[in-house]
């Protein structure tokens, strides 16, 4: 019934549905990450001082983002159960459920008691939610980027209708500083006691807005067609582990100059910021906020530039830039200057969506239909665990250690030589058609 549908749909209902697929992901995929990133702000304001108040300040944020680390260890779990039941059921129906798993999880952080309270089991609650939250968004990705290329028609425009999806991280971000910084002017001083927690309930409501829009739209073509001629791979996991490994290992070392310092410069900004440079917390959650708006434009652009003049292309000079703006990066949050910090937080993201406009189409496009799910969000959710996970805790641990900032700037561009060598191996698809190979 669903491959019939979609095979009668005429162009204009084709368009139509493009739109809604695209909406639909991009809305789903903002209020995923608006939970995911809100869990980041609050680790680097309050949770040290709420959940480890006993630890040195140092020791406690160290504590606090290794219970952050703890989700993206589990995204490329979430990436292996969804991403088997996206190449199995559907792309439609597996994007419900991973809107209901963080959904839920991401309300429940509202209501864990701090140490003073129950003690540990305070943290070690906050660590099961949170793994739960990694699951979610590790099946979220992939489904997605697919539900919203594979209704593109045009292989000149696959680059740009992809990073639509990506377009809801910026999204998030925003909603997430936007929520924080509005509870902590209404609560005050309130804030580290109950304020924290509101944008955590008011996740359900987002929920649910996300849930409609996404009942409303038809599975994609391209699964319509797999499943109408019966090509549905029994055991999708096995069969990309088995033809596709090499593509999974270099989509995730790509993803380096990327997904790292994105974390430093959006999770480990505001504990440096408040606790080395001595910054109003208001300020850090402005300007972070200032940069996901830049990110509106930069995202789609450099998604579309890469259809215009190739996705390797694009994706290696995004690593570059990235790689050296490390360095003006901390040099400019040093200086004490009010405006050149905000300058270089507000900078920060547009070298990351260099990378992460043409990122979505480039990993895509490099399996075929039947395991596309499964092989495109291993491959970008195994970064979780050498890139995002571990970035600010490596970024807090090299300040202590080295007393420099430039420490992290050297990080930072060693993420982007690695990128750039594996990037350099990847075959690029931009404008090519693919039928058969992309079906």
């Amino acid at each position: 019934m669903v491959a019939s549908n979609v095979a009668t749909l005429s162009e204009l209902e084709h368009g139509i549905q493009l739109r809604r697929a695209v909406i639909a992901a991009t809305v789903g995929t903002a209020i995923e990450w608006y939970d995911f990133f809100l869990y980041s702000v609050v680790t680097g304001l309050v949770f040290a001082q709420l959940y480890f108040p006993k630890s040195d300040p140092l020791v406690g944020t160290l504590e606090a983002f290794t219970i952050y680390a703890v989700g993206f260890l589990a995204r490329p779990i979430g990436a292996a159960i969804f991403g088997h039941f996206g190449d199995r059921i559907g792309r439609k129906s597996t994007l419900i459920a991973t809107l209901l798993v963080m959904g839920i999880a991401t309300f429940l952080v509202a209501l864990v008691p701090t140490y003073d309270q129950i003690g540990i089991w305070g943290a070690v609650i906050l660590t099961v939610l949170r793994f739960i939250q990694g699951i979610g968004v590790g099946g979220e990705w992939g489904g997605s980027v697919l539900m919203s290329m594979e209704w593109a028609r045009s292989n000149r425009s696959r680059g740009f209708i992809a990073s639509w999806p990506q377009f809801g991280v910026p999204c998030g971000l925003f909603l997430a500083n936007l929520a924080v910084l509005v509870v902590s002017r209404m609560s005050g001083e309130q804030f580290l006691h109950w304020g924290w927690r509101v944008p955590f309930l008011f996740s359900l409501i987002l929920v649910a807005v996300g849930l409609y829009i996404r009942l409303g739209i038809l599975e994609t073509p391209v699964f319509a067609r797999i499943l109408a001629e019966r090509r549905v791979e029994r055991a999708p996991i096995r069969e990309v582990l088995r033809r596709h490994p090499r593509e999974i290992v270099l989509s995730m070392f790509a993803r380096m100059a990327e997904q790292a310092p994105f974390y430093i410069f959006t999770a480990f900004v505001f504990a440096y910021g408040v606790g080395t440079l001595k910054l109003p917390r208001d300020f850090l959650l402005v300007s972070v906020l200032s940069a996901s708006v830049v990110s509106f434009v930069s995202i789609p652009l450099f998604g579309h530039i890469s259809d215009l003049i190739g996705r390797t292309k694009m994706y290696m000079l995004g690593a570059v830039v990235t790689g050296v703006f490390g360095f003006i990066y901390f040099g400019m949050l040093g200086s004490g200057n009010r405006i050149l910090i905000f300058l270089a937080i507000v900078l920060s993201l547009i070298p990351h969506d260099m990378l992460y406009g043409p990122q979505a189409a480039l990993i895509a496009e490099s399996f075929k239909g039947r395991v596309r799910y499964s092989g495109a969000s291993l491959g970008y959710q195994l970064a979780s665990v050498i890139a995002g996970g571990p970035a600010p805790f490596i970024a807090a641990w090299l300040f202590a250690r080295y007393q420099s900032a430039y420490a992290i700037g050297v990080y930072i561009a060693a993420c982007g030589v690695v990128s750039v060598l594996a990037t350099s191996r990847m075959t690029d698809y931009a404008g090519k058609d693919l039928e058969g190979d992309f079906e």
